[in-house]
C-alpha cells in the first residue's frame, strides 16, 4: 500500500517521471552494465537491449506500477506483477539482485531529472520501487519453493534425441532428462529458458514455449529464425538452427509462465505465426488428459506450408472429443490437413461461432492480439477470461485497461 504522505508526490511528479522513463530506462541499462558487466552473461538478452525493447518494457512495468498505486492504493497490479515475476523466475533472479537494480535506476533518475528529485520526490520513488521489488521478491520466492529449488538451480542440462524441422524458419528440439534431479512437470502453457554459450563466451536466454505435454522425461520447444531485418540476426536462434543437433546438450530452466490452461471450461486458442506454440503445448495435454471439453482452435498463418506444427495440433484436435479448427491463410484458402473451416486473408471471428463460457488464450505478433481481444471484447467477452502470451519483453502490459 502506497503512504498517504507519497501519494501526492508521486501523482504530481508521475507526468514528469513518466515523460522522461524512456530515457531513464536507457541510462538505467548503460551504468548498470557498466557496473555490473556480469548481468549480461546469462540474465539479459542482449538483442532486446540492442533493440531498445528491454528499456521500453522496464519503463512501461514502472510506470504502470507507480499509476496503479495512485489510482488503487490499497491494491498491487497482481497480473502485471506475476507475468514479471515468472520471467526473472525463468532467469534465477536472486532478492539481493534488486539493491543492484535500485542503485542503478536511482542513480538514472537523478542523472535524468537532475535538481528536480528533491529528497521528498526522491524519498516517494523509494517507496514505489521498493513495494514493487518486495511485491515480486515474494513471488519469485513463491515460485522457487513450488520448484522445490533456490535461484541458483533452476538450470539443468537436457540431450537434444530429435531435431525436427517444420517449416523454413521453424524447427522442434526435443531433449530428454540426463541426470537423477528430480523434476516436476510443467502446466500446459508453459515456456522454459534456454540458455546458450555464444561464440564470444557469453551466455544468452531465451524463452521457449512447450509445445507437448511434459511427462518429467521429455521436453519439446519449437525455434523460429529470427532474421534481422536491417538489425543483426537472431544470434540464439541461428546458433540453434545451425549448431545444434542431435546428441548435443542444452541447458533449460525450469518451466514458468502465468498463461496456464484452465482444463475445467471450454476453451479457444487464438494464435498466429509462430504465437501457435503455448497452443500446441495445451492441446497435447488435453488429449493427454482424454478431455471432452468444447476446444476450438483459431490459427492465422501466411498458408499452409508456413504453418509450424500444423501436423502435431490437427491431430490432436481431431483427436479431442468436441475440438474444432479454424485457419486463415493470407495467400489463399487451400488446406490439406482436415480442418472446419479454411478461410482467406486475416483472421475474422465473425466467420466462426464460439462456445459460452469459454476461456480465450492468444499468441501471436501484438497487432494480430489486440485486434483479437478488441473483437472479444466487442463480442461481449470479459476482460478476465482473455489470457495473452507475449514471446519477449511485453510492451503490451497487462494491465493496461
Amino acid at each position: 500500500m502506497l503512504s498517504e504522505k507519497s501519494r501526492p508526490v508521486i501523482e504530481a511528479t508521475l507526468p514528469v517521471v513518466g515523460e522522461n522513463i524512456g530515457k531513464i530506462a536507457e541510462r538505467f541499462y548503460q551504468h548498470m552494465f557498466g557496473e555490473h558487466p556480469e548481468l549480461m552473461d546469462g540474465v539479459f538478452n542482449r538483442g532486446n537491449q540492442a533493440e531498445g525493447t528491454q528499456q521500453q518494457a522496464l519503463a512501461g512495468s514502472v510506470a504502470m506500477f507507480a499509476s496503479a498505486l495512485v489510482n488503487h492504493p490499497d491494491q498491487l497490479p497482481e497480473h502485471l506483477l506475476n507475468r514479471v515475476a515468472h520471467k526473472h523466475a525463468s532467469l534465477g533472479i536472486r532478492p539481493d539482485q534488486y539493491q543492484v537494480v535500485h542503485d542503478n535506476l536511482f542513480w538514472a533518475i537523478a542523472d535524468v531529472l537532475g535538481d528536480a528529485v528533491t529528497p521528498e520526490v526522491a524519498e516517494a520513488w523509494e517507496e514505489v520501487y521498493w513495494l514493487m521489488a518486495r511485491a515480486l521478491i515474494n513471488q519469485e520466492r513463491g515460485l522457487y519453493s513450488a520448484r522445490g529449488v533456490r535461484p541458483e538451480i533452476v538450470w539443468r542440462d537436457w540431450e537434444v534425441i530429435e531435431k525436427r524441422r517444420e517449416t523454413d524458419d521453424v524447427v522442434v528440439f526435443t531433449c530428454k532428462r540426463i541426470d537423477d534431479r528430480l523434476v516436476k512437470t510443467s502446466l500446459p502453457g508453459q515456456y522454459v529458458t534456454v540458455r546458450m554459450p555464444m561464440p564470444d563466451g557469453i551466455r544468452q536466454p531465451r524463452q521457449y514455449s512447450l509445445t507437448r505435454a511434459d511427462d518429467g522425461e521429455h521436453r519439446s520447444f519449437a525455434v523460429k529464425r529470427v532474421h534481422g531485418n536491417g538489425k543483426p540476426d537472431g544470434e540464439v536462434s541461428n546458433l540453434l538452427h545451425e549448431r545444434v543437433d542431435i546428441g548435443d546438450t542444452v541447458t533449460m530452466s525450469l518451466p514458468f509462465g502465468d498463461v496456464v490452461l484452465d482444463d475445467s471450461r471450454p476453451a479457444v486458442f487464438a494464435s498466429a505465426g509462430i504465437g501457435i506454440t503455448p497452443m500446441a503445448g495445451m492441446l497435447s495435454h488435453l488429449v493427454t488428459a482424454g478431455s471432452h471439453l468444447d476446444v476450438t482452435l483459431l490459427h492465422a498463418d501466411l498458408d499452409e506450408s508456413s504453418w509450424a506444427l500444423r501436423q502435431q495440433v490437427a491431430d490432436d484436435v481431431k483427436a479431442l472429443a468436441d475440438g474444432k479448427l479454424h485457419v486463415w491463410f493470407e495467400r489463399g484458402a487451400q488446406c490439406s490437413l482436415p480442418v472446419d473451416g479454411v478461410h482467406e486473408g486475416i483472421m475474422d471471428l465473425t466467420e466462426v461461432d464460439l462456445p459460452d463460457d469459454a476461456v480465450y488464450y492468444l499468441c501471436g505478433p501484438l497487432p494480430f492480439m489486440k485486434a483479437v481481444r478488441s473483437a472479444l471484447i466487442d463480442r461481449g467477452v470479459p476482460t478476465r477470461d482473455i489470457q495473452y502470451e507475449v514471446f519477449g519483453p511485453d510492451l503490451w502490459q497487462a494491465d493496461a485497461d
